[in-house]
């Protein structure tokens, strides 16, 4: 079960509406690297995750995904609400308008639309924790390329914020990762299993 506090993680309050800005973050939405995909990537992955305290940790990372999900959700919000078709036209966000509208959609920046190809679960406690320390170095570089592009410091503030806690996860993973080396017997972790390497490595 989750409680669901009613605030964001870190408050977001733009005050300059700019279709563009949010043409580039909603890549944080529903982009390659984005929170949608980093929630689904870890919630799917607990599941068959060996160890039970790092399946507690891809739940705890994964429900925090949904809190950054909506802080780029009230950002795109609050970056579009007071938009005009003229505003839209002149940002190149016309032709999301005319699907959307100012509603939320997953997409990335480029345009290409969310799906479950964007994340991987593969069942393999060594394989799924090196993908998730991937994904949080990916999406720090994505926020890293958003804050070199904008500038209003009602933006940047959530994104350096949201940029911080990816550093936070790729630490949290990278212990994790540590640990399964040292706990996991045989059956259940052959990558560094000397004896499995050489009967079936050649």
């Amino acid at each position: 079960m989750w409680n669901y506090e009613k605030r964001l993680q870190f408050p977001v309050s733009i005050k300059t509406c700019c279709p563009k800005t949010a043409q580039l973050i909603i890549s944080q939405f529903g982009g390659p690297d984005g929170e949608l995909a980093a929630s689904m990537r870890y919630l799917s992955q607990r599941y068959s995750m060996p160890c039970k305290k790092v399946a507690g940790l891809l739940t705890d990372i994964g429900t925090e995904e949904l809190a950054h999900m909506e802080m780029i959700c009230a950002m795109i919000y609050q970056l579009t609400k007071n938009m005009t078709t003229a505003d839209a036209k002149t940002a190149g966000f016309d032709a999301y308008y005319v699907d959307h509208t100012s509603a939320l959609w997953p997409t990335a920046a480029a345009g290409v639309p969310f799906n479950a190809c964007e994340f991987q679960s593969k069942g393999d406690a060594i394989t799924d924790l090196t993908e998730d320390l991937a994904a949080e170095q990916k999406a720090r570089t994505t926020y890293d390329n958003l804050l070199r592009i904008i500038t209003d410091p009602d933006v940047r503030a959530p994104l350096q914020f949201l940029r911080a806690r990816e550093l936070v996860h790729f630490q949290r993973f990278g212990e994790a990762l540590e640990n399964l080396k040292t706990t996991m017997d045989s059956k259940n972790y052959y990558y560094f299993n000397p004896e499995f390497d050489k009967k079936f490595v050649q």
